[in-house]
C-alpha cells in the first residue's frame, strides 16, 4: 500500500526508490495492511527490507496467501503455511497480527475447518479473522459459533456502512460498489488487540461523518487497556494517510493523554527559496 501512486509527491517524496517508500510511509502512520502477501508469499529479503525501514513497534497486519484461505479453504495447507511463516520471520515484533481473510462463501458450516486450522497455528503470533458471510452478522447462533471457534483470535470487522449509505459518484466508488461486502457493523472486541477496517467515501466529509461511532469505540477500547488498530480506507485511497492521522487526532480529543503521531517526513525537500 505504501507504493500508492497518488501519494507520491504528496505524502511521499518523489522520486523515491521503492526500498525507501515504506520508511517514508511509516512517518505518517504506525501500521499497515499487508495486502500484497495475499497474492504471493514474499521473498525473505523483501520482508527483511520492510523490517529495516520500520521501527520495532511499527505494526504489520499481514494477510495470509489466498492459496491458504481461498483456494484450499484452510485444509491441506501445511506447506504454504510453513513457507509463509518462514518468510515473515524478519518482521519480528512488527508482525502485529496475521490476517486470515476468508471468502464470502465461507459459511457457518465451515467453522469447524477454521477451528481446526487455528488450533494448529503456532502461538508465536497473534491472529485476526475476517469473515464476509452475512449469517455470521445476522444469525446469533452463527455469531456464537464463530466466537467460540476463534478462541483467542480476533474477529476483524470491515465496516462498509458509510460507503453504502449513498449511490456511488466516482469511478473508484462505482468499482468498489461491485466488490466490497455489504455487511452489518460490528464493534465487539474479543481480545486486547482489536483491529478494524473502515471504508468511507471519496468525499472527506462523508468519510469523517461515517467514522464518528468508531472514535467513541476506539477511545473506549483504549480506556479499557486494549491496543486497537484502525485502518482508514476510501475507494481511491488518495488521502488515506492524512485521514488516518485525522482519525487519530479525533480519538485524542476523547483521550488527551494519548500521544500524538510523529511529524511526517516532508514530501518535498525544504529549501531557503
Amino acid at each position: 500500500m505504501w507504493t500508492h501512486r497518488a501519494w507520491q509527491g504528496r505524502f511521499l517524496p518523489h522520486p523515491l526508490p521503492a526500498h525507501e517508500r515504506l520508511r517514508s510511509y511509516a512517518s505518517w502512520c504506525n501500521a499497515v495492511e499487508g495486502n500484497t502477501t495475499f497474492y504471493a508469499t514474499p521473498a525473505g529479503e523483501t520482508v527483511a527490507s520492510w523490517a529495516r525501514q520500520t521501527a520495532p513497534d511499527f505494526r504489520f497486519v499481514v494477510k495470509l496467501p489466498k492459496v491458504i484461505t481461498h483456494e484450499r479453504r484452510l485444509t491441506d495447507v501445511d506447506e504454504p503455511l510453513r513457507a509463509f511463516l518462514t518468510a515473515i520471520e524478519p518482521l519480528g515484533p512488527r508482525a502485529h497480527a496475521l490476517w486470515i481473510q476468508l471468502p464470502g462463501s465461507f459459511a457457518p458450516a465451515d467453522v469447524p475447518a477454521l477451528a481446526h486450522f487455528l488450533r494448529r497455528l503456532p502461538d508465536t503470533h497473534r491472529y485476526a479473522v475476517e469473515v464476509r458471510h452475512p449469517d455470521f452478522f445476522t444469525d446469533p447462533a452463527a455469531t456464537r459459533l464463530l466466537e467460540r471457534a476463534l478462541a483467542g483470535a480476533e474477529w476483524t470487522p470491515f465496516d462498509t456502512t458509510a460507503f453504502f449509505r449513498a449511490a456511488p459518484s466516482s469511478d473508484a466508488e462505482r468499482e468498489a460498489w461491485t466488490k466490497k461486502p455489504r455487511l452489518p457493523p460490528r464493534s465487539r472486541a474479543l481480545t486486547d488487540r482489536p483491529i478494524v477496517r473502515y471504508l468511507g467515501r471519496d468525499d472527506t466529509a462523508r468519510t469523517v461523518e461515517g467514522w464518528r461511532p468508531w472514535v467513541e469505540v476506539v477511545a473506549g477500547w483504549l480506556r479499557e487497556g486494549r491496543t486497537p488498530t484502525m485502518f482508514i480506507h476510501t475507494p481511491d485511497n488518495a488521502d488515506a494517510p492524512a485521514l488516518a492521522r485525522r482519525f487519530h487526532d479525533e480519538v485524542r480529543t476523547q483521550l488527551p493523554g494519548l500521544a500524538a503521531l510523529p511529524e511526517p517526513v516532508p514530501a518535498e525537500p525544504l529549501t531557503l527559496f
